[in-house]
């Protein structure tokens, strides 16, 4: 079945629908990673957008059980040059036609997707919308350019309710803004006894858990959306241990007084340079945001710039001079991507073991 993709600026792609039957709208994004197709459209981040694959050939090995970043999707729109009908891999359980149309997500394939991403790179990231091929170009771009993105998307996906995740290690209390799973995954596999909670839960509930640190998941859009959680970080930090991720090192910035900006289009990949200033070990790293750090606005703040872009030199990480926490922009849990940044989990632990000896200590004298 044919079907358009219509960008804001007015340029109209056709090409042939699969997934679910319906027409959508959100902002159009790209990601140039070449493999982890699920990994991508599973993960909350991704939240209210139309996520475009510049990678030609997807679907190759199929949909299986244990790749997702989460239960239910949160995608508008998937965009591919070629769609596999017909996958292959031992573990394949549904072709991505047929899990979209489970989930009731539109995709679109069939159309040129190198170009579709250089007026992205040329523009900046723009509102689209698929619908059916009768439908008047003209009538579909006017309802586009007067439709409001949601900026609600960190209620969307986040839990709504606490809930456990058992371990015999140091309690972590996850604040989760749209939590991909690989990131419980690498707690879990430290042995932590987590805790993950919704977005909007204050400080003095996170503290009432007894943690030994505390992490601040990644998710989806601007981060000025969720002032809460600004002010529930700073009722944190100095007191235990913080980690944050992706969204969550956008909101610990703000938190401490730095300030963010939308950039032109964005980092999404598996194959983005970072290079840590603290060891001078460079990483191959996934990313998903949107948002970046300002770097000006972090001179007048208790902060210091641990990681950067080699790419645009933008910020991708930093900790606070004064107390344990530190955060990322980027994924050291990867899922998909490179595992590179892993060690960070592992700093992590070792913040929150140094936390607890210096408090012992502290207590015996």
């Amino acid at each position: 079945m044919k079907k358009q993709l219509i960008l804001e600026d007015g340029t109209v792609f056709i090409g042939e629908g699969f997934g679910a039957d319906k027409s959508t709208i959100g902002e159009v994004v790209f990601n140039t990673g070449m493999t982890g197709y699920q990994e991508i459209l599973s993960d909350p981040s991704y939240c209210g957008q139309i996520v475009t694959l510049t990678y030609p050939l997807v679907g190759n090995y199929g949909i299986n059980r244990d790749d997702f970043e989460s239960i239910t999707p949160a995608i508008q729109g998937f965009i591919v040059k070629e769609v596999c009908d017909f996958p292959s891999n031992w573990r394949n359980e549904l072709s991505l036609d047929e899990y979209f149309k489970q989930k009731n997500i539109p995709g679109l394939a069939g159309i040129d997707t190198r170009k579709l991403t250089r007026i992205i790179r040329q523009h900046g990231a723009l509102k689209g919308a698929f619908c059916n091929i009768e439908e008047d170009v003209e009538a579909v771009l006017e309802k586009l350019r007067s439709t409001r993105l949601s900026t609600d998307q960190v209620s969307r996906v986040s839990t709504k309710k606490p809930y456990p995740s058992p371990g015999r290690g140091h309690r972590v209390v996850l604040v989760d803004f749209g939590m991909k799973h690989g990131i419980l995954r690498e707690l879990n596999q430290r042995d932590c006894d987590v805790i993950v909670v919704p977005y909007n839960t204050t400080a003095e509930e996170i503290l009432s858990l007894s943690p030994d640190g505390i992490m601040l998941s990644n998710g989806p859009g601007d981060p000025k959306d969720v002032p809460e959680a600004i002010e529930m970080i700073q009722g944190l930090v100095g007191k235990v241990p913080v980690f944050g991720i992706c969204l969550g090192h956008q909101l610990f910035a703000l938190a401490m007084g730095a300030d963010t900006e939308k950039m032109k289009f964005g980092h999404r990949g598996s194959n983005h340079p970072v290079k840590d200033l603290l060891t001078g070990k460079v990483s191959l790293t996934a990313q998903n945001h949107g948002y970046t750090v300002e770097e000006s606005s972090v001179a007048n703040t208790d902060l210091e710039v641990t990681h950067i872009a080699l790419n645009d030199g933008t910020i991708e990480g930093l900790q606070h001079k004064n107390y344990p926490a530190f955060t990322v922009q980027y994924h050291p849990e990867a899922s998909p991507g490179p595992e590179d940044a892993n060690y960070l989990f592992d700093r992590f632990i070792s913040m929150i073991l140094s936390h607890k000896q210096e408090g012992a200590a502290y207590v015996k004298a």
